[in-house]
């Protein structure tokens, strides 16, 4: 787990101890905030996001534990120190039976301090991890890799290393299964916030009536069946981003409220009146015509506007066709077994090159699962295909060979590099001499 700068709020009435923490805690890493009182603290720890509280036991404006429960129910991703004196041991354990991270007695040695508030933070980040993870299915740890040389996608990946650094928000569109999800998580790792996973979320699985509160969160009370407070998908995604996938699918009556995140990165609890603030870089994706669902009243005309601010179009499978034999290789040698090396037959691969692919490359890779697992000796036939990519190589005679795809490919790269065989030798991975034996194969002057 790599170290993050966090915050920490002391309160303590003490000017002189909230001075001394102040200055021996503050590091390259940690940034300290004071509080003398518990009305002082609430409000800012309504404002500010903290990591770590260290809460002196006795207040002059609170009684006992109420201010702890208070910041339970307020924050509870926040770990809390309570800071007590020699008599107060007893009431000390129950703090931490009310959830308390742990005690430290006055007077304390700093070092001591010091590596419980570091303690406590590691704390928070993992249960931080967990809950990210648990809403990241795709693990977003892992390396992202876009798979083709066409020109489409040379643009796209283009635009991912330009905008990935930006906080912008980016709009991902296009056809389902074409690997919008793909393109989301490349710009994630491609951020500096990188270093937590991304959380990721299908607006289409989210139940209506529960939409906001899953969003958002809910305090305890909120609702019918709201036993207990609870963090929505926005405190899970602070200091990451937050993947709305569908976001076409989205409640129009929470539309407005994920604009006012967007725009002033704050946001409300289902039932809380404190604003709380949050640092989440969006990325959403759709498959809808969003212009369009505007037009027709069903998407939030300013969201629309926000979300759009940079745009990032996937196209189909169809419309990229050279890239699928570099996609079956690739789906090879991922979905296949270390002990055989697959192979497609020219004439099956012609099958799968005449197919218009609706499913696009989800589609792609279940055909090629499928075909795998009816290979013989690690050759993938005709037979091995579904139905309906025989039936499209019946209806489509004149569709293009997989030597017209790489002798087409090869044309609009020489095209657009001005004829330099050096430049297009470079793009399509391959030397120099394979590509003039594959000009003179192809009879390109």
């Amino acid at each position: 787990m790599q170290q993050q700068a966090y915050s920490v709020l002391v309160i303590d009435d003490e000017e002189s101890i909230r001075r001394l923490l102040e200055k021996e805690l503050s590091n390259e890493r940690r940034a300290i905030t004071t509080a003398a009182d518990a009305v002082s603290a609430l409000t800012t720890m309504r404002s500010h996001w903290f990591d770590v509280i260290l809460m002196d036991l006795r207040l002059p404006d609170v009684s006992g534990l109420d201010l702890l429960i208070q910041t339970r129910e307020l924050a509870p991703h926040t770990e809390v120190i309570m800071v007590t004196g020699h008599g107060d041991i007893d009431i000390a354990v129950e703090a931490m039976k009310l959830g308390a991270y742990d005690f430290i007695r006055k007077p304390f040695h700093l070092d001591r301090l010091d590596l419980l508030v570091e303690r406590a933070h590691h704390r928070v980040q993992l249960a931080r991890e967990n809950d990210r993870l648990r809403h990241n299915a795709d693990n977003s740890l892992q390396s992202v890799r876009f798979i083709g040389n066409s020109q489409i996608i040379s643009e796209i990946q283009f635009l991912i290393k330009k905008v990935a650094p930006a906080k912008i928000p980016v709009l991902i569109t296009g056809e389902s299964g074409v690997g919008k999800d793909v393109v989301a998580r490349a710009i994630h790792q491609g951020s500096p916030l990188s270093v937590s996973p991304m959380v990721v979320k299908n607006c289409a699985s989210l139940q209506k009536e529960l939409a906001r509160s899953e969003l958002f969160g809910h305090v305890k009370g909120a609702f019918t069946g709201a036993d207990v407070s609870q963090e929505g998908l926005l405190s899970f995604a602070h200091g990451s981003t937050l993947f709305l996938d569908e976001i076409g699918e989205l409640p129009l009556e929470v539309q407005a409220s994920l604009l006012r995140v967007l725009e002033t990165g704050s946001y409300r609890r289902v039932g809380e009146k404190e604003e709380r603030t949050v640092d989440i870089r969006f990325v959403f994706a759709t498959n809808r015509h969003l212009q369009e669902e505007v037009e027709q009243g069903r998407f939030n005309e300013a969201l629309f506007h926000r979300i759009n601010a940079f745009n990032i179009h996937v196209p189909s499978l169809r419309r990229r066709k050279e890239d699928i034999p570099l996609l079956v290789d690739y789906f090879l040698a991922t979905l296949g077994t270390d002990q055989i090396r697959y192979r497609v037959v020219d004439s099956a691969m012609d099958c799968i090159l005449n197919y218009n692919w609706p499913g696009n490359i989800r589609e792609l890779r279940n055909v090629i699962e499928r075909s795998i697992i009816l290979a013989e000796n690690g050759m993938i036939t005709e037979r091995c295909l579904p139905g309906e990519l025989i039936e499209s190589a019946e209806t489509e005679g004149s569709a293009l060979s997989l030597e017209s795809i790489e002798k087409q490919h090869i044309l609009k790269l020489l095209n657009a590099h001005g004829g330099n065989r050096q430049k297009t030798a470079e793009v399509l991975g391959i030397s120099r001499k394979t590509l003039y034996r594959k000009l003179q194969q192809y009879s390109i002057s």
